[in-house]
């Protein structure tokens, strides 16, 4: 009686075993065509997550997109825009709503714990409501990116200007602390985070203090310029840095 021929699919059955060093030898390299698409694109992927900028918008309300779905928010708006200009970057809403300067400095480091290229810098809007001190604002932010400038982190200053009604001393010295601290620090200053979008009720929510979407789309494509100069700052940091 002749006995069944070897099946390679029966359980615990190890092909290889049946060949011969010569026929293996043969089969390795059809193995390694069938493995290449799923080597390929595991290193290009790596490549391009290597490539990546991790941007973080660090501020309040207007960072976080009050009263918008996730993907009306500034940070994923000014991520598409960035995206749709050819740039590798991958932008995390840092914003906590309510925050005040003092609030945004006592979270920085937790915010930086998961690493970051670059910062866009957006408080100050909460402390100028509130009526709190300019030269409080100004030392909490002074702190904050003196934190971030020790850890060679490429950052941009987004200013905020103070309400009329708080009187020409105070709005002086709210408005004129983000030139200042930019200038102290060397780095670039967006003059005014919510430029030809403050004040107007199309582009505002009915609060009349937060963007709408469409107001989001203004401060995109008003601050774009100076984020992708950041960007590419950040980038000369990161090759410097190998």
């Amino acid at each position: 009686m002749k006995k069944p021929p070897v099946s390679f699919l029966r359980a615990g059955a190890a092909p290889w075993r049946s060949l011969g060093p010569e026929r293996v030898l043969r089969v390795l390299p059809l193995l390694a065509l069938l493995l290449l698409p799923f080597i390929v694109p595991t290193a290009a992927s790596k490549q391009a997550q290597a490539s990546e900028v991790r941007l973080l918008v660090f501020g309040d309300s207007l960072a976080q997109g009050y009263g918008l779905p996730e993907t009306d928010a500034f940070p994923m708006q000014l991520e598409e825009a960035l995206r749709a200009a050819g740039h590798e970057v991958r932008v995390v809403n840092g914003g906590v709503s309510g925050d005040t300067s003092a609030m945004g400095r006592a979270r920085l480091d937790w915010a930086l714990s998961e690493g970051a290229d670059a910062v866009i810098l957006e408080l100050g809007a909460n402390d100028a409501l509130r009526g709190l001190s300019p030269q409080e604002t100004e030392a909490n932010l002074d702190a904050m990116l003196a934190k971030l400038s020790a850890r060679g982190i490429s950052t941009l200053l987004a200013g905020m200007k103070a309400p009329r009604n708080l009187g020409s001393e105070y709005v002086e010295a709210f408005d004129g602390l983000y030139p200042r601290l930019a200038e102290k620090h060397g780095l670039a200053l967006y003059p005014f985070f919510l430029e030809k979008v403050a004040m107007d009720p199309a582009l505002n929510l009915p609060d009349g203090k937060h963007p709408n979407a469409a107001g989001v789309r203004v401060i995109v494509a008003n601050i774009l310029p100076s984020v992708i100069s950041l960007l590419e700052e950040a980038r000369r940091s990161m090759a410097e840095a190998g």
